[in-house]
């Protein structure tokens, strides 16, 4: 059990106490290709169960993977479609007719399934990234680290570190930092301090005042 002046505990499944919408996502996750980092919490208005449901066309055999970092806040029904939603769009038809079989499996003859049916790679969530409610984030997109997701916005490209993106399609609204903070923070990476260092340099990753940040020991 975590030290109770060095934070709580990121085992814990319910955080909060007497509060069961609201949990340590690592702590709930069975499928082996969604990893998810320590402090990642999402919060459901009915049921944090629904998060594995929210992760769409996810098939074992396709391989692509969920990661999510420390430290993300994912609102209620988020959403992340998966690869394995993907169809081609060169044939006359975008009807997967291999996948049945009954003959017309001999599509395949020769390739692999990802061969026949495109596949953007891994989704990857960073680090102290908010995603607003309802947001629903498209297979193989990278959301940097910093970055916030509008409530209900549809992201189909990358977001850079400490972007703010809205809408359908998502594009960048403003930047949180200029560019030389921004690398500055991914230098520090205080997400990966320890749970001691963090909670005696909490006040100041809790304000705006970088400096003394990096100072912190």
């Amino acid at each position: 059990m975590a030290d109770p002046q060095s934070g709580p505990d990121p085992n814990t499944l319910y955080p909060l106490p007497h509060h069961r919408k609201l949990v340590f996502l690592k702590n709930l996750i069975t499928r082996p290709n969604i990893l998810v980092g320590d402090y990642t919490y999402y919060d459901d208005f009915d049921d944090p169960a629904a998060f594995e449901r929210n992760v769409l066309y996810h098939f074992d055999f396709i391989g692509d993977k969920l990661i999510i970092g420390n430290f993300c806040a994912l609102a209620s029904g988020v959403k992340f479609i998966m690869n394995g939603g993907n169809h081609e769009t060169g044939p006359v038809s975008t009807f997967p007719f291999a996948i049945f079989g009954g003959g017309w499996e001999k599509l395949m003859d020769g390739m692999a399934l990802t061969d026949k049916y495109p596949s953007k790679g891994d989704t990857v969530v960073g680090h102290d990234v908010w995603i607003g409610h309802g947001a629903t984030i498209m297979p193989g997109v990278r959301i940097g680290n910093g970055a916030i997701v509008a409530t209900g916005s549809l992201v189909t490209a990358d977001v850079p570190d400490y972007a703010i993106v809205g809408g359908n399609p998502a594009r960048v609204i403003r930047f949180r930092f200029d560019e030389p903070t921004v690398a500055r923070l991914n230098r520090l990476a205080w997400w990966h301090w320890d749970a001691e260092k963090i909670t005696r340099c909490l006040s100041l990753i809790n304000s705006p005042d970088l400096d003394a940040l990096e100072r912190c020991v």
